[in-house]
């Protein structure tokens, strides 16, 4: 249960997002990317950045994609969280983590009219149920090192930092920790 803005407990439903879900997961992944990031990342970064990985049709290829989940999180009809996983035994070893059995959480984001409700405590614990239905023995992720919410809350989720690696945003090279949370 997560509360509303007066702190009225709230009905909070998390599903696996289907292709017909893309034009809804790009415009909160537009939209929620921008309102985490913007105001540290130059707007031609941010714009070449959103362009590139939020639009409809790569949406439908990735929701689509055997090696990925997506998982929505919906309050009072309408999208409040989301979280993205794949497999991808390459992208691990490039990230300095144990390949063998290792699901990385690409992306997890929350309205940020929903932060500190409660809802990206749920959708975690959804996010670590559907890597073990994938096989997964381990979950990692990058994290920009800029981000210390983020970094606070996966921290009090278990994710112990490993390393580091490069991310591009736009023409902008970024660096997130690494880190990763080994499921018993």
């Amino acid at each position: 249960m997560v509360r509303s803005a007066i702190g009225v407990p709230i009905q909070l439903s998390i599903r696996r997002a289907g292709a017909a879900d893309a034009p809804v997961i790009a415009r909160i992944g537009r939209e929620w990317f921008g309102d985490t990031y913007a105001a540290q990342i130059r707007p031609e970064d941010l714009s070449a950045y959103l362009d590139q990985t939020y639009g409809d049709a790569l949406q439908r290829k990735e929701l689509l994609d055997p090696e990925r989940v997506c998982l929505l999180a919906e309050a009072e009809g309408r999208p409040v969280g989301y979280a993205m996983l794949r497999r991808s035994p390459a992208n691990a070893e490039r990230a300095g983590v144990a390949a063998a059995g290792a699901v990385e959480l690409q992306r997890l984001y929350v309205d940020c009219r929903w932060q500190g409700r409660g809802v990206a405590q749920q959708l975690m614990q959804a996010v670590v149920e559907a890597t073990r239905a994938l096989g997964g023995l381990s979950l990692w992720l990058g994290v920009w090192e800029e981000n210390p919410r983020a970094i606070r809350f996966y921290d009090k989720c278990g994710f112990m930092p490993v390393g580091s690696q490069d991310f591009n945003l736009g023409a902008a090279r970024q660096r997130d920790r690494v880190m990763v949370l080994t499921l018993d």
